[in-house]
């Protein structure tokens, strides 16, 4: 693997930042895992997460999806319990689930619960917390249309948070997605987090925005450029 690495990495050039078309088409050439890699995006923002006006927690719709078959659990009772399975959900219950993930299971991807469930799941903030897997109304996972919520997940919508060093870090896709599929998910997700600018972030908003495949060299791309197509 090192001299795959290094074979990959020298088709990079640390010094220039690449249009996002460029990096796109690179990101699945120089991608060279036996295994579908997936492509992720780092993005370092201009905002303090240590201010809550600046925390930046959402969720955004990726057009191709992230290639990833995402496992959904729904925190629901009677009608909405049925919804959920209707949509999709790989398992729905309230006080039976609750007490099959004190027990240490947690063979799922993303968690969903109707409002009236919350006092339920609160139970578990200690196990799910942690793990990003807490329901939370700000990425819709706290909801009462729990099927349009399933439907989403499952067709490719992610959750994202920046971190303490305001990075969001997100997957937007494999490589097999092709460079056109890669940019278009890349796109959505750079709009979102547009559109999510906190009023209270002071100066450059676009920092550093780097896209790599599983264990691939990063790709820096010009964030001014970046700027452009949000403003567009």
């Amino acid at each position: 693997m090192g001299k795959k690495f290094e074979k990959a990495d020298s088709s990079v050039d640390p010094q220039k930042r690449y249009t996002i078309e460029e990096a796109c088409k690179l990101v699945t050439e120089l991608a060279f895992t036996k295994f579908d890699s997936t492509v992720d995006a780092a993005l370092r923002l201009g905002v303090n997460p240590k201010h809550a006006d600046q925390m930046i927690r959402s969720s955004c719709a990726l057009p191709h999806g992230t290639g990833k078959t995402v496992r959904i659990i729904v925190f629901a009772k009677g009608e909405r319990a049925n919804e959920a399975q209707a949509a999709g959900a790989d398992l729905v219950g309230a006080e039976d689930l609750v007490e099959k993930i004190q027990g240490g299971w947690l063979e799922f991807d993303s968690a969903i619960a109707t409002p009236d469930m919350m006092g339920l799941v609160g139970r578990l903030g200690r196990v799910l917390g942690p793990r990003n897997l807490m329901p939370n109304p700000k990425v819709g996972t706290v909801t009462m249309d729990v099927a349009k919520a399933v439907r989403e997940l499952k067709a490719g919508r992610i959750e994202f948070r920046t971190e303490k060093t305001g990075i969001v870090h997100a997957p937007i896709g494999k490589t097999s997605f092709g460079a056109d599929k890669i940019r278009e998910n890349l796109t959505a997700l750079l709009e979102q987090l547009q559109r999510l600018k906190p009023q209270t972030a002071k100066g450059k908003y676009w920092k550093s925005v780097t896209i790599s495949s599983t264990m691939g060299p990063g790709l820096r791309i010009d964030t001014n450029l970046v700027q452009s197509l949000v403003d567009a």
